[in-house]
């Protein structure tokens, strides 16, 4: 339940042609640390035309534990459905599923968190990829998260099976 289905070098690998490649139709997308750094609200350039070209190919839904108010002007800023808090791994993911009409074996589920977004991926049974935080600097309980994940992601790190 821990262990990803792909572990990516950055998000900018995960490409349309990629996710075809694996019959995959659609992505759930994790925010803070995955698609912009934490606690910034604007999203870095090259993650911008990535997400471009990405929405042309599939819909993407986003899926945050971020506050309500910071989501919200994040989500508005780029135009995709979403919704906040999502209380990952628990809850959130049905829904995000609900609103992209897909069956979960058809959705990629992308984000940094092993504890929250892979869980909560493989727990819907959907296609789970790991990326790389893109901050060190992290809220305090993400932090001590991330040392209990160290043992779960080093094994296939940059790996797919």
């Amino acid at each position: 339940m821990l262990r990803p289905k792909a572990a990516l070098p950055s998000l900018l690998h995960l490409t349309p042609a990629w996710l075809r490649e694996r019959g995959l139709k659609g992505v759930i997308l994790d925010l803070d640390n995955t698609l912009l750094p934490y606690g910034e609200e604007e999203v870095p350039e090259a993650h911008l035309a990535w997400l471009e070209e990405l929405r042309r190919a599939v819909p993407v839904y986003l899926l945050s534990n971020a506050l309500p108010e910071r989501f919200a002007r994040i989500q508005n800023k780029l135009g995709l459905p979403g919704h906040a808090p999502a209380l990952k791994p628990w809850a959130g993911f049905r829904k995000a599923l609900k609103a992209l009409g897909l069956p979960a074996r058809e959705v990629a589920v992308v984000g940094d968190q092993v504890f929250t977004d892979i869980l909560g991926g493989n727990l819907l049974g959907a296609y789970t990829v790991l990326v790389p935080p893109l901050r060190e600097q992290e809220f305090f309980y993400t932090r001590f998260i991330r040392l209990l994940e160290t043992p779960f992601r080093r094994p296939w790190e940059g790996t797919e099976p």
